[in-house]
């Protein structure tokens, strides 16, 4: 999920380029207000930052003169969960350019201690297989739009595409992903209660200037659990695996109970094609119980294979 640390950081990177930046100049490139630009030069202020305001019709924000920030320095676990956090990038679902991911690497790459790069280069040549590369996927800008309209909690209008489509405005009050998708959680306007909202299937959408307050005790996951059960397809599994394997594949949504020496699930899905391949693509034994569609496409998967291995395809 999109948290606005990296927009305060982003702040923080514009002041150090430039001898002042206006806040009007700011909110543009935040694509949010004025008032948030001034909350997140309040937080670099809190944590030390020595960022001055400079008064007048030409006057913005700056570093105080001399002001560098330290270098960055990563411990041999960071730098593996870096690395391979952008490596794995494809199985975010987000049509993130291959030059960025590459880019990125490269200046991480060139500022690590040099007994840091040496145990962590090979790293860099892992590849990350999807198991769908031809899903949906999300453009980052929809997250860090839809992302920011949750910071600031302001309605956003969209053009949604189910069973049909609908024009509805909505109270985003947060965002996630689950089984291979991004979620949206809110209030509709148009339904007049909480819905979950994939956004792969958000044709449009604008985020507007009227304003809401998000329940203080909302919970995302306790909603997305609730809302990811009422998915359309139940799916009813025996696993001859622990829980915490099951965990591991499935996610913490749904039921498990010891049954006949190991383990039945029973869970939602909103993508069988999805389910199949992660079932598939385990090393666990299982067992189809239900529904019959996901029997169905796992034996189309099969056959797919199948036809591949003997040349047929």
């Amino acid at each position: 999920m999109y948290h606005p640390t990296g927009r305060v950081l982003s702040v923080l990177e514009w002041l150090q380029s430039s001898t002042a930046v206006s806040g009007p100049e700011l909110a543009e490139r935040l694509e949010t207000d004025v008032r948030t630009v001034r909350r997140y030069i309040q937080k670099l202020q809190d944590v030390g930052i020595p960022i001055e305001s400079i008064p007048g019709r030409f006057g913005g924000y700056t570093l105080r003169p001399g002001y560098r920030l330290p270098p960055l320095i990563f411990s041999e676990d960071e730098t593996m969960a870096v690395i391979l956090g952008l490596v794995g990038s494809p199985w975010l679902r987000l049509s993130l350019p291959k030059d960025s991911v590459e880019s990125a690497l490269s200046k991480i790459t060139r500022v690590l201690p040099q007994t840091t790069w040496d145990r962590v280069q090979s790293l860099s040549a892992v590849s990350i297989l999807g198991l769908d590369p031809g899903g949906p996927q999300v453009p980052p800008a929809t997250l860090l739009r839809l992302s920011g309209a949750v910071e600031n909690q302001r309605c956003v209008s969209l053009d949604y595409r189910s069973q049909t489509s609908t024009s509805r405005i909505v109270e985003p009050y947060s965002l996630g992903g689950f089984q291979g998708h991004w979620y949206m959680v809110g209030f509709c306007r148009l339904r007049k209660a909480m819905r979950l909202f994939r956004l792969d299937r958000v044709a449009s959408f604008e985020v507007l200037e009227t304003s809401f307050e998000r329940p203080k005790d909302f919970s995302m996951d306790v909603y997305m659990k609730a809302g990811l059960e009422s998915q359309r397809w139940k799916i009813h599994l025996w696993f001859d695996a622990a829980e915490n394997d099951i965990r591991r594949l499935l996610g913490k949504v749904g039921q498990v109970t010891p049954v006949d020496g190991g383990h039945e699930y029973r869970g939602a899905s909103d993508d069988l094609n999805y389910t199949a391949q992660t079932l598939l693509f385990s090393e666990i034994s299982f067992r189809v119980l239900g529904p019959p569609e996901l029997k169905q496409t796992l034996s189309r998967l099969a056959e797919k294979a199948r036809q591949a291995a003997e040349g047929l395809v």
